[in-house]
């Protein structure tokens, strides 16, 4: 099975994710498969993890170009949908395991906000952890990842398209840690 054709039965399994379905509090309405909650334009929780080196370096990847929403773009964050029977904490250790094979970190949490964006209306909450070891990426779902200085990243946020989502999450980060 060549890249393609893997990438695009990934996001058919995707898209098909029992994920939480909460409203404008954050409140648990039952679950939605991801595609009709996002057709619907209903609310769905989301976990970001901004995965840092111990140099301060932030790990950027990019998206694959099969990904639902934002695709080809970069992102500072690792992250997804959280699962129908997850917490956040759960769904969050599961991103960066899937996404980018780091497992076994601790995960501090920081941020709980409602993003809206097009399509987009979820209940997020922010994520960091720090890992020094080897990058596993999913190829499904990731074309390329590399720690890269936050200055850098923060630069190349204006030239190049990287997902609104994150970026929100990452400058409320930024702040609180201000």
């Amino acid at each position: 099975m060549d890249a393609s054709t893997r990438e695009a039965a990934h996001r058919v399994a995707s898209d098909a994710e029992l994920i939480a379905w909460v409203d404008e509090q954050d409140n648990l309405l039952g679950s939605l498969v991801r595609s009709d909650l996002r057709q619907r334009g209903l609310i769905g929780r989301c976990t970001f993890i901004f995965l840092f080196n111990s140099a301060g370096e932030l790990c950027v990847h990019r998206r694959t170009l099969s990904k639902a929403m934002y695709p080809g773009f970069w992102d500072t964050a690792a992250g997804g949908m959280v699962a129908a029977h997850e917490s956040y904490a759960e769904s969050a250790a599961r991103e960066l395991e899937e996404e980018l094979g780091v497992s076994g970190v601790e995960l501090t949490a920081h941020d709980h906000f409602y993003f809206e964006d097009g399509d987009s209306r979820l209940w997020c909450t922010s994520f960091s952890a720090v890992w020094d070891g080897p990058l596993r990426i999913q190829p499904e779902e990731v074309m390329e990842a590399r720690f890269l200085p936050l200055a850098t990243v923060l630069q190349e946020a204006e030239q190049k398209p990287y997902c609104p989502d994150a970026q929100e999450g990452l400058r409320r980060y930024l702040a609180l840690r201000r």
